[in-house]
């Protein structure tokens, strides 16, 4: 592992990159305001299982093998968007639809639940090539080759950045939460909040779909 002074620098970066907005902490928000807390917490680790997918096949390779194609990070890219943008559609349909059976004397729909979002949240973030891109970019400045297995090293380095980005998405979740709780009782409000929420994830998937392959 690298020494403390070294490790507590990676500590303090990955700190700061993971209070930083960016695509997961915005996903988390649009799920928690379309959805509620719960879902926007199971997001968070579900997201942040996704995000170990990306340490775990960095330092195994596999991340390298797929950046270094322009066909593998094109495919695995469009996937990943497709799938935010298509989550971003249903969630703006369900608030339309919600809606109009409320204006008809019919009861809202239910959220799609917690299990479901844990596991969205996991496919969105295995599916983004960025992030992969990051962890192969940032983790390696920091690991110590001297020490030897590099794989470990960068496992646990990239633990510790997952679990940060994680406790962050969870902060971002309750503050969402409290933001959707305050609009209760308001059902234009929550309407607009979820076709918000989903027009912010067709955003993001779009963003993602037009990222270029990052130069290794």
């Amino acid at each position: 592992m690298p020494d403390l002074t070294q490790f507590a620098l990676y500590f303090a970066a990955a700190l700061l990159l993971a209070i930083t907005p960016g695509p997961g902490i915005f996903y988390v928000a649009a799920r928690t305001l379309a959805g509620g807390r719960a879902e926007g917490i199971a997001s968070s680790f579900g997201t942040g299982l996704g995000g170990m997918v990306h340490v775990l096949a960095g330092s195994l390779g596999v991340s390298a093998l797929v950046l270094a194609s322009a066909q593998l990070f094109a495919l695995l890219k469009l996937i990943g968007a497709a799938y935010l943008v298509w989550l971003g559609f249903r969630t703006f349909q369900a608030a339309r639809r919600e809606a109009e059976t409320m204006l008809d004397g019919g009861t809202p729909a239910p959220a799609v639940g917690a299990r479901r979002a844990f596991r969205e949240g996991v496919l969105v973030e295995a599916l983004n090539p960025k992030t992969a891109a990051f962890f192969l970019a940032f983790i390696p400045q920091f690991v110590n080759l001297s020490a030897g297995h590099v794989a470990l090293q960068f496992m646990a380095l990239g633990f510790v950045s997952v679990t940060l980005n994680t406790l962050a998405d969870v902060v971002v979740a309750f503050a969402a939460g409290r933001i959707r709780e305050g609009a209760a009782g308001r059902g234009g409000v929550i309407r607009r909040l979820r076709e918000a929420s989903g027009g912010a994830m067709i955003a993001l998937g779009i963003g993602l779909a037009i990222a270029k392959r990052p130069a290794l």
